[in-house]
């Protein structure tokens, strides 16, 4: 899947406020989108028009957090402006770089939607596939994207790499991902409520939430070419940690503890005597 190619790319969309209440009720809120971001100013422009362009029309109540994981460019102050014309947007700026998984575990921890989508801010994700991915939460908990078509943005050594990478983490991990190194995932919110987040764990997330019993499915998802800037995480840079947290999730499932409660007597008890008798 070739994935579209960014609404008015090359040109910023223009901003306008939308017609509807720009801030909802947390309590009516359907999604939460959480936006990792590092650099990211050139891109920020094109994604939020898209995402708009593409959610509007479904008529969900949404918010939109884009987590500044420290960035050094405009990035934050092109955010605030978001802001200024749509109180949908939200603005998490950490105080200093902490990376990927800090980024995400502090938008995921902020969100305050039924349901939760979480996507990079380079442009390589197509919002157009989020409805397809939260029509699977009708029957699915959490969703992760695979990129069928990694050829179409990225180079052959990247696309070498992520199949290597893919068949030694379920060798050891024991798991079934076709794509375990996709970030575009959608989750119901109970899901991420329960999973801490460790450095370098945001890879290995689906698997985290299957631990936690719940159920987890792919879905084909667009890869598109990066437009601005370059990748922030390369081939060798995160080869050995990643290793290192593979065997770490490997830990994990053996030692998962599950348990469900069959009989809990607090609330007969807070009744008092004779509750149920006629």
């Amino acid at each position: 899947m070739a994935g579209r190619a960014p609404a008015g790319a090359g040109t910023p969309a223009q901003l306008t406020p939308p017609a509807a209440d720009p801030e909802p009720a947390a309590a009516s809120l359907d999604l939460s989108i959480v936006v990792p971001m590092y650099n990211e100013e050139e891109s920020l422009p094109l994604l939020w028009p898209e995402i708009r362009e593409v959610l509007d029309p479904a008529g969900l109540r949404y918010e939109v957090i884009f987590v500044d994981d420290g960035s050094r460019d405009r990035s934050a102050e092109i955010v605030r402006e978001f802001r200024e014309r749509d109180r949908r947007v939200r603005l998490l700026r950490l105080k200093a770089n902490a990376g990927e998984t800090a980024a995400t575990d502090a938008g995921l921890k902020a969100v305050r939607g039924r349901h939760v989508v979480v996507m990079d801010a380079d442009l390589q994700n197509d919002p157009h596939d989020i409805p397809a991915m939260l029509k699977r939460l009708d029957q699915w908990d959490a969703v992760t994207g695979w990129r069928v078509n990694r050829a179409a943005g990225d180079s052959w050594v990247r696309c070498l790499s992520s199949r290597i990478a893919n068949r030694v983490r379920n060798r050891l991990s024991g798991e079934t991902v076709q794509d375990s190194g996709c970030t575009f995932r959608a989750f119901r919110r109970e899901c991420v409520e329960r999973v801490k987040l460790y450095r370098g764990m945001h890879r290995f997330l689906p698997t985290l939430i299957r631990l936690e019993g719940f159920r987890v499915t792919e879905i084909p998802v667009g890869n598109r070419p990066r437009m601005h800037g370059r990748s922030k995480y390369g081939m060798w840079n995160r080869a050995f940690a990643a290793l290192r947290d593979l065997f770490a999730v490997r830990w994990m499932r053996t030692r998962v503890v599950r348990w469900q409660i069959a009989e809990d007597t607090l609330e007969v008890a807070a009744a008092g005597p004779g509750a149920g008798s006629g």
